[in-house]
């Protein structure tokens, strides 16, 4: 029994290091591992078989002699009681002999067994120590990510990951770009010049169709964020009420959402209403220039909140506000998505494996801001944006709101909101037909999600709530 206890003692951490190096062979073609730390652990790994064989061996030895002490006592007693006390005196003495010499073999194969332990020990733990230095020598890899935007909450998620060591903890060292008018982040992607990007899907879907090679593998946000904003005086509480009005508009794509809900109503975009190209503020609707304009609901709709109201001396509020909201109206378009070069997940299993690391790494930081919302807009403020803390806050406090809860888990498209967006993509021509099956993808951020899953993370947030932001003015 002591010999099976100390074997399996020994071989059973041995195994575990057997597995993980297995990992790390030429046979798996995920390794990371090169194959001269493969051969550096499979050394380790010999050495400590051969040291485990060893203490098992001199553990063998050690029950021997200890079971030989034993049957020399026996011996001894036996030859007393027989002789009622009486022994010869030489026959006690050799007895005697016999059993201090069984004595000492059995404490010095204890000994002996006890060196070969630890001397196993240590070599295992040589070898679990190579199995780890192989694994940190590893060079991370290196991945851009293309935002659609300038630094601010809109992109925390991603942020989070990396200044929390997030994407450290998968082997990633990100760069993260900023966005701007001017950048089309699937161009970017396209020509080479980012590993991901983040674009909204009809934003990523023209380019497709004009021949970009790239494909949506994980949908952050479930719902938009667009609104059309107008004062609550104006009367303007529905769509039919912009008929005969100024209604501003970015352009750029953005307004595909209003488009298709004017037509919905039966207004002509060109005839019935005065669409006006409205810069990215709200000046045009504050100056009454235009009567309703197009806002973000964690941007530019808390821009007006946080203007003085002249006629009050107080910030605008809530109620000073009309909001036409696209997800009430029926046509609002999948937005913020990450997006990979579609020909690279097909051709490159280290990039498809690198895509699945980075949406899981990814995915956590928006888990983290969800959680953790100071923390989270901190590190937005970390990274100077234009507008401030309150602003930053606001627009947290939102875009968690465009994402939680994910029914399917956070990152999985929806397909219904998927053909909606294709639907209204089509109709208004913005597409001339709906995209192939390669648009979107939907393994990775289901794999990715399922690994979080697996870890115990809650991937769908169904708790999470919006909580009270006070905005200050100017947003700071």
């Amino acid at each position: 029994m002591t010999t099976k206890k100390t074997l399996a003692r020994l071989l059973v951490p041995l195994l575990a290091l057997g597995l993980i190096a297995a990992a790390c062979g030429d046979d798996d073609p995920d390794s990371e591992a090169s194959d001269t730390e493969a051969a550096l652990i499979a050394d380790a790994m010999n050495e400590a078989s051969a040291a485990a064989e060893e203490a098992a061996a001199a553990a063998d030895r050690a029950a021997t002699a200890e079971q030989a002490a034993a049957d020399a006592e026996a011996a001894l007693a036996e030859a007393m009681a027989e002789a009622e006390g009486a022994v010869d005196p030489e026959v006690a003495a050799e007895l005697e002999a016999q059993l201090e010499a069984a004595q000492a073999e059995a404490e010095a194969a204890a000994a002996a067994q006890a060196e070969a332990e630890e001397a196993a020990a240590a070599v295992m733990a040589e070898a679990e120590a190579a199995m780890m230095e192989a694994e940190m020598d590893d060079e991370p890899v290196d991945v851009s990510l293309q935002l659609q935007w300038f630094t601010q909450a809109q992109f925390a998620g991603y942020y989070a990951a990396l200044a929390t060591g997030i994407y450290d903890d998968y082997g990633l060292n990100v760069e993260i770009l900023e966005g701007s008018v001017d950048i089309v982040p699937a161009s970017v992607l396209d020509s080479g010049a980012a590993d991901f990007a983040v674009s909204w899907v009809p934003r990523g879907l023209v380019p497709r169709a004009e021949g970009a090679d790239i494909t949506n593998i994980a949908q952050v946000f479930q719902r938009s964020a667009t609104l059309q904003v107008s004062f609550a005086d104006s009367g303007i509480t529905e769509v039919a009420d912009l008929e005969g009005r100024k209604v501003g508009n970015w352009g750029f794509g953005n307004e595909y959402e209003l488009l298709a809900g004017l037509r919905q109503n039966d207004l002509d975009p060109d005839d019935d209403v005065q669409l006006v190209q409205q810069n990215f503020d709200m000046l045009a609707l504050i100056s009454g220039e235009i009567d309703a304009a197009q806002a973000m609901i964690y941007n530019e709709y808390a821009q007006v909140l946080e203007t003085v109201n002249p006629e009050t001396g107080e910030l605008f509020q809530p109620e000073d506000l009309n909001i036409i909201d696209w997800n009430d109206v029926g046509t609002a378009m999948l937005q913020d998505a990450l997006w990979a070069d579609a020909d690279r997940l097909e051709d490159d299993p280290e990039y498809r494996e690198t895509a699945v690391k980075f949406v899981e790494a990814s995915l956590l930081g928006w888990i983290y801001c969800r959680d953790n919302p100071e923390e989270c807009v901190q590190v937005v403020l970390d990274n100077s944006p234009t507008l401030g803390e309150s602003h930053q806050t606001w627009q947290l406090n939102e875009i968690n709101a465009l994402i939680w809860p994910s029914p399917l888990g956070v990152g999985v498209l929806d397909p219904d909101l998927w053909n909606q967006t294709v639907e209204i993509a089509t109709n208004e021509g913005i597409l001339e037909s709906p995209p192939d099956e390669g648009a979107f993808r939907s393994d990775i951020a289901w794999e990715a999600v399922a690994n979080l899953r697996n870890a115990g993370v809650d991937v769908v947030g169904n708790g999470w709530q919006r909580v009270p932001v006070e905005l200050l003015e100017g947003g700071e």
